[in-house]
């Protein structure tokens, strides 16, 4: 399953004014700022202020700062505070858009069904899937190798190896 060509995903969104010369902090949502955010890319905004086209990227003491063609100052920039940036998806080896997984059937390397993705949570050390109980309990599964085994969205499922008692059936013995 590859992303839709004409749906949006963020990629960035803007925080704070740095500086005279219209540089932004930016919160990071992708997994390649350099090659999302790079000079040159045009992106959509929401809330929708039109297209920004970024002029400048530079990573500085864990964090990223741009400056963007349509922004030459920080008094043009300050408008942008909180904006997101979003871009075409773009397929990737072993990356996953929180859509492509949302519905999907988590289910353990016996077949036994543990629930439902209903979403996918990014942290510093690693993503997290939003898997939905059958109980209604949110259980946070680290998205990492030795525990979400298989991704099979032709399927409709994942397929994960969890530690014991990650899910409330497990620690409570069924």
């Amino acid at each position: 399953m590859e992303p839709q060509a004409s749906k949006t995903y963020r990629v960035a969104t803007i925080g704070s004014p740095r500086g005279l010369k219209g540089e932004v902090r930016l919160i990071i949502h992708t997994d390649n700022p350099t090659h999302r955010l790079a000079p040159g890319a045009v992106l959509e905004t929401d809330p929708d202020v039109g297209l920004v086209t970024v002029a400048d990227l530079t990573h500085r003491q864990d964090q990223w700062y741009a400056r963007f063609e349509e922004y030459p100052d920080r008094t043009a920039v300050e408008g942008l505070v909180h904006t997101t940036l979003k871009a075409p998806g773009v397929p990737e080896a072993d990356a996953w858009y929180a859509d492509e997984l949302v519905g999907l059937t988590v289910q353990g390397i016996d077949a036994r069904p543990f629930g439902t993705v209903v979403g996918l949570e990014h942290y510093p050390a690693q993503d997290l899937l939003i898997v939905e109980e059958p109980t209604g309990t949110h259980t946070m599964v680290p998205f990492v190798k030795d525990i979400v085994l298989q991704v099979d969205p032709d399927r409709g499922v994942v397929v994960v190896d969890p530690p014991g008692g990650l899910f409330t059936a497990e620690r409570h013995g069924q």
